[in-house]
C-alpha cells in the first residue's frame, strides 16, 4: 500500500512540474523553439521525402498572413486594454475585428507562421512542428485561457464562445 502511495505521490509532484513548466513555455517561446527546429531541419542537406516544390510558394504567402494576423489582433488587444499574458488574469473581452470570426486569432496566426515555414522548409518531417503547436494551442493553451475567460466574464464570454468558433 505503501509503495502505490509513493507511485501516486510521483506522478501527482510530475503533473504539477508540468504545468509549471508549461506555464513557462508560453506560445511565442513555443513557437521560437519550433521554427528553430525548422532551421536545423533545413540545415539537413537531402531531405528523406522533400514536398512538392509549390509548397514553398504556399508558405511564403502564409508567413507575412500570419504576421499582419498578429500585429492586428496584438493592436485589438493593446487598444482594449486587454491582457495578453497566456497565464495571467483576463482583463477586457475582445470579440470585434479578428476576433469575430476565430476566438484565437494569434493562436491561429501562430500556427500559420509555423505551417509557412514547414512548408518552405520542404521536409515532410517539418510538418510535424504545426502539429506540435496545434496540440499545444488547442489542447494546454486555448483551454487554459477560455476557463479564465469563463470565470472573469461570465455570461457574455459564454455568449461570444456560442457565436465565434475556437479557430475559423
Amino acid at each position: 500500500m505503501l509503495a502505490s502511495f509513493d507511485k501516486n505521490d510521483n506522478l501527482s509532484r510530475s503533473i504539477i512540474l508540468w504545468r509549471v513548466s508549461m506555464r513557462r513555455l508560453l506560445p511565442p517561446v513555443l513557437v521560437g523553439l519550433l521554427l528553430i527546429a525548422l532551421f536545423a531541419l533545413s540545415r539537413v542537406e537531402q531531405p528523406i521525402d522533400p514536398l512538392p516544390v509549390s509548397s514553398a510558394m504556399i508558405g511564403w504567402v502564409c508567413i507575412p498572413l500570419a504576421l499582419i494576423g498578429l500585429a492586428v489582433a496584438r493592436r485589438q488587444f493593446s487598444r482594449a486594454s486587454a491582457e495578453i499574458m497566456t497565464f495571467d488574469t483576463p482583463r477586457n473581452l475582445v470579440t470585434d475585428g479578428l476576433f469575430a470570426y476565430s476566438r484565437n486569432p494569434m493562436y491561429l496566426s501562430m500556427l500559420l507562421l509555423v505551417l509557412g515555414a514547414a512548408l518552405i522548409v520542404g521536409h515532410w518531417a517539418g510538418l510535424l512542428m504545426p502539429l506540435v503547436f496545434f496540440i499545444a494551442a488547442n489542447w494546454w493553451y486555448i483551454p487554459f485561457e477560455e476557463n479564465a475567460a469563463e470565470r472573469a466574464f461570465g455570461d457574455p464570454y459564454r455568449q461570444y464562445r456560442a457565436r465565434v468558433r475556437r479557430w475559423i
